[in-house]
């Protein structure tokens, strides 16, 4: 399974984003996916995550940040608002063949990721 990530990009505080991942293969609507991210100098974060039905989310992103999918077009999105600086970092999606989980070493496949930029 290839997973490519887009939608990235510079953005003032308090603006929006939303980010993609195409994934191939047959059996998308099994799969889960979920968003990492990764800011300069610190380690791999997860961000949100969803299944056949049901989705999970870092706690101090709910409310702004929200993943769907739309299985038709083997894609998933992540629509971030209210952006702030410390959203910066590179986001990357990942799927597993199970239900979805916030640990990045369930996942299997990954995307290249997509660098966000936030502007103060």
């Amino acid at each position: 399974v290839q997973l490519q990530a887009s939608g990235g990009g510079l953005v003032q505080a308090g603006g929006s984003l939303r980010l993609s991942c195409v994934a191939s293969g047959r059996t998308f609507r099994n799969y889960a996916l979920g968003w990492f991210r990764q800011a300069p100098g610190k380690e791999r974060e997860f961000v949100a995550a969803i299944g056949w039905s049901g989705r999970i989310y870092q706690e101090s992103l709910e409310g702004r940040f929200t993943i769907s999918r739309d299985n038709a077009e083997n894609t998933v999105y992540l629509q971030m608002n209210s952006l702030k600086p410390e959203d910066t970092a590179v986001y990357y999606c990942a799927k597993r063949d199970r239900w979805y989980s916030r640990n990045e070493r369930d996942y299997d496949s990954w995307g290249q990721g997509t660098l966000v930029t936030v502007s103060s």
